[in-house]
């Protein structure tokens, strides 16, 4: 369990769990969490293992057996997969196409004698559904509304540990425990003060939200109740609390985008007889439901699914040169325009501009680990016109992003990172500094939407002058 880190909604678990029942064989559920990644802190480290505490009380309930596996330092989980294989028919682990997981899984696979399934549960549309990608969400929209609708009646068991298995118990060896041991219950159940011995970043603390899929449930609920009949008037305003708020649990598979769209069409009284039979790829109108409702799948599917697709079949997803043609050349055409201030990634970090809105937004991320949609996207964008080169900025945006974001390290973030950049975007009319990719402005950003609240919460202290 390295990607959809929860007992529900998960094909990966489903497939396990269907494989035991088979064979006859007990199941070893195995979650584990490395030190040495970057970007390694006590703020995603305490999200995961907010999620490990929960897992342990399910599936004790369930009388299956749990290894959760922390890290204590870079590299000593080394050798762990492969002792547990030695004692196993086959490995299920999950699909999931970006950061480290990919080689880290091809390399797992090679290392190990038996068969490993990696199993696809990151969003509607399976990612082996598609077999290019797409230069704009008009384009994969359209082709979401040709093969999507075969996909949607197939969702993962919302309640896999609803009936009773008859499944031998799993046991691991004393032998592993003693080089790999099980992850504490003070590590598990307590502050933050218990990751202080591990090897990750300290100076990113734990953010006030809980990890685990009990949290991420209660925000989908208080979504549904609260923000879905407002979501499209009420999204892109910060002041106004719009916005679902599930990236966190999204991105650390606490929650299942299955489970987010069966939510919204149970509040809707949806069926698939609702949808269109078109497939133009217009946003409005084509699920059949409320265009708030509307508004939020064509979020939650076509821009998150978008990166999903982009990260698997492009494997430099995360490099400047997986821009397309016409943005590398205009952006590498206007990169000698004088910029209105430079900045370095020290001053940005501290949020250290002569921009009160962009401040704003930065000392959010640092101290909740998110930034307001909207917002992101003029925080990307001035980066791009405070940096000597678009290069720079991409290295600064990902940086900030990975290292503060509990979204971070996704092929959502990824997104709107190289959106800013002109990544799944068109030309637009030339101007200085930014050539024809999209230009945005803190001055037009005031205008359209609200955030007097905003910069009352995160504007903070005078920022430099310039």
């Amino acid at each position: 369990m390295v990607a959809q880190r929860r007992l529900s909604w998960n094909f990966g678990l489903d497939r396990a769990l269907a494989h035991a029942d088979s064979l006859g064989k007990p199941l070893l559920v195995f979650e584990p969490l490395r030190a040495g990644y970057r970007w390694a802190s006590d703020r995603h480290h305490r999200f995961v293992i907010d999620g490990m505490a929960e897992h342990v009380g399910v599936l004790q309930a369930a009388r299956v057996a749990y290894y959760p596996y922390v890290e204590p330092s870079p590299g000593a989980g080394k050798g762990l997969l492969e002792a547990l294989s030695r004692s196993a028919c086959l490995i299920v682990t999950d699909r999931y196409p970006a950061f480290f997981l990919p080689s880290m899984q091809e390399a797992a696979a090679r290392a190990v004698s038996v068969l490993l399934e990696g199993v696809d549960s990151c969003g509607l549309l399976p990612i082996a559904a598609a077999d290019r990608t797409f230069s704009a969400a008009f384009h994969f929209r359209r082709f979401l509304q040709k093969t999507l609708p075969e996909h949607l009646l197939d969702a993962p068991d919302p309640d896999p540990f609803s009936r009773e298995r008859a499944l031998p118990p799993a046991t691991v060896s004393a032998t592993v425990l003693r080089r790999w041991p099980s992850a504490s219950g003070d590590l598990l159940g307590g502050g933050p003060s218990v990751l202080s011995d591990l090897p990750i970043d300290h100076s990113v603390g734990p953010v006030a939200a809980c990890g685990g899929s009990a949290a991420g449930r209660a925000r989908l609920r208080r979504f549904i109740d609260t923000g879905l009949a407002r979501y499209g008037t009420d999204r892109n305003h910060p002041d106004r609390d719009g916005q679902s708020g599930l990236s966190p649990w999204l991105h650390w598979g606490h929650v299942s985008v299955h489970e987010i769209f069966h939510a919204v069409a149970a509040r809707s009284g949806w069926s698939p007889a609702r949808l269109s039979p078109r497939s133009d790829g217009k946003r409005e109108g084509w699920w059949g439901l409320d265009p708030d409702a509307e508004k939020f799948l064509d979020e939650l599917v076509t821009w998150r699914e978008i990166g999903f697709n982009f990260c698997a079949l492009r494997p430099n997803y995360a490099e400047y040169d997986s821009l397309p043609e016409w943005a590398r050349a205009t952006l590498e055409e206007h990169a000698g325009d004088p910029r209105p201030a430079l900045y370095s990634l020290e001053q940005f970090e501290s949020a250290a501009t002569h921009d009160e809105l962009w401040n704003a937004a930065q000392r959010q991320l640092v101290a909740e680990g998110v930034i307001h949609n909207y917002l992101r996207m003029l925080w990307g964008k001035k980066i791009l016109e405070w940096t000597p080169h678009p290069r720079q900025a991409l290295d600064i945006m990902v940086e900030l992003n990975n290292k503060y974001a509990i979204d971070g390290r996704d092929p959502n973030s990824y997104t709107g990172i190289f959106w800013v950049l002109g990544r799944f975007d068109r030309g637009w009319p030339e101007r200085a500094l930014y050539g024809k990719v999209r230009s945005m402005t803190s001055a037009s950003t005031r205008r359209k939407i609200d955030v007097n609240g905003y910069l009352g919460r995160w504007g903070g202290q005078e920022s430099l002058g310039v």
